[in-house]
């Protein structure tokens, strides 16, 4: 797998972020799921720890990893969100060109760490209100 030209674009519903309010309405966030070699867990842990300051640099907020614990072995997630969709397609335009990106990229396809992988992306609800479910149910204070 090429994992520098490869893409996948999917749409769903989002986690919160360090964003603000007021641009969430544009915010979203990428959800990946990846299947992983289990026997490479560790080489996997250090390429998720060298994307997590990749993406800050170029404007996401990073969720972090999650691996394998009491669930499939060879399943890992990672969640990041961008203020915008433009936003994050400046960042995989950019990551293409960094050479840290580059080499991070290489790492995992030369370690043959990553099986496959799917992306999501989701908007984000951030921001709660009982009053419309109060109004249809007519239940609450």
């Amino acid at each position: 797998m090429d994992l520098v030209t490869e893409s996948h674009w999917t749409v769903g519903i989002c986690f919160s972020s360090p964003f603000s309010a007021k641009r969430s309405s544009e915010m979203i966030t990428c959800y990946l799921t990846y299947e992983v070699d289990p026997d490479q867990l560790e080489a996997f842990e250090i390429y998720a720890k060298a994307w997590i300051p990749l993406v800050e640099r170029f404007g996401g907020a990073h969720h972090g990893y999650f691996l394998p614990y009491e669930s499939a072995n060879d399943l890992a997630v990672a969640l990041f969100s961008f203020p915008s969709l433009a936003t994050y397609e400046e960042y995989r335009a950019k990551s293409f060109e960094d050479a840290d990106c580059l080499a991070a990229f290489k790492f995992a396809q030369e370690n043959k760490i990553i099986r496959r992988y799917d992306r999501t992306f989701l908007r984000p609800v951030l921001e709660g209100d009982l009053q419309p479910l109060q109004q249809l149910t007519g239940c609450g204070s």
